[in-house]
């Protein structure tokens, strides 16, 4: 895990994100995702300063271990100098080391949100989902983290003023906080109330106010008038010009596609970002055949 000694805001990772969220629901399924609820409570990951460092860092280990689902599954943690935040030691178990910075013997608040992006990892690697590349694949550890009901820990250990600044992991405190709300939609959940940093939560409702953008764009029928003037009149152009749709706009959320006589338009679920494509005709009621989420649109 990196700690970031500057860090940058917005959304640079948002497409790999994305290809997470489907990643992550491809490798599990809908029912096995919902399992994940609740998210781990603040109480079982809390960590004084008049606690055991050892026996505490154990016992947070554990929590997370059951947050995460993950049997049999001993975590070893110790302390030493190191370059990173955390790392794990990924072998074929029973029993995981995980080392963490010796910076957190007395940042013992932060102990959760590093042990919780190192055993994803150990989770991600008995799943056997990966993405290449150490980016990538650190985004997916990331995303999966957050949206397994763990990562809102690594929000909250996010903290600037104007003197330091600190955050753990490789999203932005902005992408942390559009993944912690893509969980809280579905697991009808309000992660506002377990903060303790004010960069932390202002984080989180910029992302939040991201994530319910995807869910209002058409051809949703919960999209703004703006947005279903705009594909009104690509639509147009799209059945006046029948030989050849208009080129897909990598910035458009939806693309027309034409099948035999016919039109079909594509764009990605709001929940798990898989793509649909349902055809151009009206008011229809769409299935996500990856999540299962049901989805009223107008096309």
């Amino acid at each position: 895990m990196r700690d970031a000694s500057e860090v940058v805001h917005g959304y640079p990772h948002l497409d790999t994100v994305r290809a997470a969220l489907t990643a992550l629901y491809r490798r599990l399924s809908p029912d096995t995702i919902l399992s994940y609820a609740p998210s781990v409570a603040p109480a079982d990951v809390a960590f004084s300063d008049v606690d055991d460092l050892h026996l505490g860092a154990q016992r947070v280990a554990r929590a997370l271990v059951q947050q995460l689902r993950l049997p049999d599954a001993r975590m070893i943690v110790s302390f030493s100098e190191m370059e990173h935040a955390a790392s794990v030691e990924l072998t074929a178990g029973p029993e995981y080391f995980i080392e963490l910075n010796d910076r957190f013997r007395t940042h013992r608040r932060d102990i959760g949100a590093a042990l919780a992006h190192e055993i994803t990892h150990v989770l991600l690697h008995r799943l056997g989902l990966s993405f290449p590349g150490t980016r990538d694949n650190e985004i997916l550890t990331d995303t999966a983290t957050t949206y397994l009901g763990a990562g809102w820990l690594l929000l909250d250990a996010y903290r600037e003023d104007r003197d330091s600044s600190q955050k753990l992991g490789y999203l932005t405190p902005e992408e942390f906080g559009y993944v912690l709300a893509k969980r809280a939609l579905v697991f009808e959940e309000d992660p506002r109330i377990w903060f303790t940093s004010p960069q932390g939560y202002t984080a989180y409702t910029k992302g939040r106010a991201q994530a319910l953008r995807d869910e209002q764009q058409p051809p949703l029928t919960t999209a703004g008038w703006a947005g279903r003037h705009r594909y009104a009149k690509d639509r147009r152009y799209a059945l006046d010009h029948s030989a050849a749709p208009p080129a897909a706009d990598p910035g458009m959320p939806y693309a027309f596609e034409r099948v035999g006589d016919g039109l079909r338009v594509a764009f990605a679920c709001p929940t798990c970002q898989q793509r649909i494509r349902v055809p151009v005709r009206g008011r229809v009621r769409a299935r996500c055949g990856l999540c299962r989420t049901v989805l009223e649109c107008d096309t």
